[in-house]
């Protein structure tokens, strides 16, 4: 078991995220943004100036976190957009020495009902992520986010079984503010302890995000008050402890959105301020896999 965590929350910058996961005495980061760019997009250029500075800092990429058919893609776009994300990223991946790689199965389409969703087109170009990914010897992930997979955990289970293999990336935060489509309308939030219950076995890596759902925004990602680490509505200490109890081994990814929010440009924070909540949050997380482990 290890902990990792989203470093471009501490800082957009290399040199910060490096410097974040060395304050916490950790030896990896989930890559996603550098200078506001994802790892798979950055110029080569830049790539191999992150990937000098890693190397000489002693800090590896444990996993992108891809934008691989994420909720800013739909299903209807051209498959081609995707294939060459795909292509940016295995290189970079071996180049790096990473193994997992954070995907997701595109956008909700919410002119469609919940059993409308092109589900057979979803189905299709996950195997072919699947299959190239595992080709080059890499393991793709899918994270249960605003997509597809996420929609309930009957719709991640269809996709597990309509993708051999596939396994998944669990974030603990997500269902506290997701709507639940297996169920009627006007649809209630998710459980994340429901949800991690029924996906558990297929589980390889873990988000840890916590949170409580406050309205709705009129946008894609509702009003959330986003808390330190058990001190939300994600189940976090109950999905801990069942994963460290069932001899879980992988990692524990923190997402804080505590200063700084991915996917709201509105939301901007102090960079001493955004560095602290990064590393306080990773204490937090520290002394949870530490209580729990000495039960």
């Amino acid at each position: 078991m290890y902990l990792t965590g989203f470093a471009d929350e501490a800082a957009p910058d290399i040199d910060g995220q490096i410097r974040a996961t060395k304050e916490l005495g950790w030896q990896t980061i989930e890559a996603r943004n550098v200078n506001g760019t994802n790892i798979h997009d950055v110029s080569e250029e830049a790539f191999e100036e992150i990937a000098g500075k890693l190397q000489d800092a002693g800090v590896q990429i444990n996993c992108f976190g891809s934008a691989i058919a994420n909720w800013g893609k739909r299903i209807t776009d051209p498959f081609d957009i995707t294939l060459e994300e795909v292509n940016q990223a295995i290189p970079r991946m071996q180049r790096l020495g990473t193994q997992l790689i954070r995907i997701m199965s595109y956008a909700v389409l919410d002119d469609r009902e919940p059993d409308d969703q092109m589900e057979e087109e979803r189905f299709r170009r996950l195997r072919i992520l699947h299959q190239t990914f595992t080709a080059a010897g890499l393991t793709p992930v899918h994270e249960n986010c605003m997509n597809y997979g996420g929609m309930s955990w009957q719709h991640t289970l269809r996709l597990v079984e309509n993708v051999p293999g596939l396994k998944l990336v669990f974030d603990t935060g997500n269902p506290v503010f997701t709507d639940d489509r297996s169920k009627p309308k006007p649809y209630p939030k998710q459980s994340s302890w429901e949800f991690y219950s029924h996906v558990k076995e297929h589980i390889a890596y873990v988000h840890i995000k916590d949170g409580r759902f406050v309205e709705e925004s009129g946008g894609l990602f509702p009003k959330v008050e986003y808390t330190f680490p058990g001190e939300g509505d994600g189940d976090v200490v109950r999905i801990v402890r069942d994963l460290l109890e069932s001899g879980y081994d992988g990692g524990f990814s923190i997402e804080p959105h505590l200063s700084v929010v991915h996917h709201d440009a509105s939301v901007v924070s102090e960079e001493e301020q955004r560095f602290n909540n990064y590393v306080e949050y990773g204490r937090r997380m520290e002394r949870i896999v530490s209580e729990l482990s000495n039960e």
